[in-house]
């Protein structure tokens, strides 16, 4: 990594009141940053706008890549993107690595999907067909078959499936890998330097709404006073993308927190490997994985609720977690547990992104374009952000490039919109 220090000091000062930036993405999470990756790849400057960036729902995510394993009836729609996501995975991570020789926590182990009753078997039989039928590989094991590969599995289970497309990364380590690379990049060219920011690249604040300028958005406001001044702006702060002011009028981005527990546990050196595989497993029909990490600890989640209103850790869902884990791997009991953690995804009507740009009405200044100029939404990642993201960073990039691919039109931003395609600019929208 190139870090020449006749920058370093220049470029790792407090922001100054105005950034500018070839684009401004706003939301540091596992999206926002491997999206700032990717366009800076492409030769283009990058401010990345967040006050405490990895530390939302990226923080709490186990990060498994799991297009099989994730495929839910009546989104099917969702499969093509995830499995292009899956295919990009091998050389996103290998680049990152490549610029920083930094470990993001990429293991290519299998997933092994494990029922705990006879209703589990049935369930997790009935959405193999489901997974076969859209030409996915999912193989049954025997129980004897499923121990001999992960010997603390409870000899009481019900019936094991192998999923070896279903991959895993550490997602606190691969946002710190892509911060270094972001900075190692913009510390050793100018051209891909941004004046005033943080290592080159980052805003340490809130995006607090965008800003316009002849009818096209032209960056954000911050929160903290001051502005970044954009060719282009990547909305990619989650939950928080709906609150911003200045979005185009008749846009809708209906953005619903889901939340989960999720827990870290060591494992004692006589029981390591706990498992070797990531195991998903259904217990009387409640969904627990277990998720092995390169430090000796595992992560089990996840609950879902969508009734809470705080990232608060639920005593229930904890519990719930360590009970169903223990069916599955009674060893569990015994391991110690290091953290309790809460946060809200971003969900959506559909449990599917808002990814694209937003498609401009009749006689506004976007209209001979077809879209709002300077701006990208990519949010509402729901369950599967840590995935989707180097599908998404390459989407988002292509854009900026003035390439579309039909296959990610049921993701546009504005399908929730009334009417659907007339988002305008607003007489009242915070200019330059």
């Amino acid at each position: 990594m190139r870090t020449p220090v006749d920058h370093r000091a220049r470029l790792s000062a407090a922001p100054r009141s105005t950034v500018r930036a070839d684009v401004a993405v706003i939301g540091g999470g596992v999206v926002g940053h491997g999206i700032a990756y990717e366009v800076q790849r492409s030769g283009r400057s990058v401010a990345l706008i967040d006050d405490a960036p990895g530390k939302g729902a990226s923080w709490a995510a186990a990060g498994m890549l799991a297009p099989v394993s994730e495929l839910h009836y009546q989104e099917e729609d969702l499969l093509e993107l995830m499995l292009e996501a899956s295919s990009h995975w091998p050389g996103f991570a290998a680049g990152i690595t490549g610029a920083t020789e930094a470990d993001c926590g990429y293991l290519t182990t299998p997933t092994l999907a494990v029922g705990a009753d006879a209703a589990d078997r049935r369930a997790l039989m009935d959405l193999r067909a489901v997974q076969q039928a859209n030409g996915l590989g999912v193989e049954p094991l025997t129980v004897r078959e499923a121990r001999r590969r992960e010997p603390l599995l409870s000899p009481a289970i019900a019936c094991a499936l192998d999923t070896p497309a279903d991959h895993q990364v550490d997602p606190r380590r691969l946002v710190a890998a892509l911060g270094l690379a972001l900075a190692g990049a913009a510390l050793g060219s100018p051209d891909l330097a941004v004046e005033g920011a943080r290592d080159g690249y980052a805003v340490p604040d809130r995006a607090s709404g965008l800003l316009w300028e002849d009818g096209k958005v032209a960056g954000a406001r911050l929160g903290g006073g001051g502005s970044v001044l954009a060719t282009e702006t990547i909305v990619a702060n989650g939950l928080q993308a709906g609150n911003l002011s200045g979005l185009p009028d008749g846009l809708e981005l209906p953005l619903r927190p889901v939340h989960g527990d999720i827990l870290r546990l060591a494992v004692p050196q006589h029981l390591q490997p706990l498992v070797t595989s990531t195991v998903r497993g259904l217990v009387h029909g409640v969904p627990v994985y277990i998720v092995p990490r390169q430090d000796g600890t595992v992560v089990i989640g996840a609950t879902q609720r969508e009734d809470a209103l705080s990232d608060a850790v639920s005593a229930g869902g904890v519990y719930q977690l360590l009970r169903d884990a223990q069916a599955l791997v009674p060893a569990v009991a015994e391991l110690e547990l290091l953290e309790c953690t809460a946060r809200a995804r971003p969900g959506t009507p559909d449990n599917a992104p808002l990814l694209g740009r937003v498609p401009a009405a009749p006689g506004s200044a976007g209209a001979e374009a077809g879209n709002v100029p300077g701006l990208i939404i990519a949010t509402g990642f729901f369950r599967h952000g840590v995935l989707l993201t180097p599908a998404a960073a390459a989407i988002c990039t292509e854009l900026l490039d003035g390439k579309s691919d039909s296959r990610w039109a049921p993701f546009s931003p504005e399908r929730f919109s009334r009417p659907a395609t007339a988002a305008t600019t607003h007489p009242t929208k915070e200019t330059v």
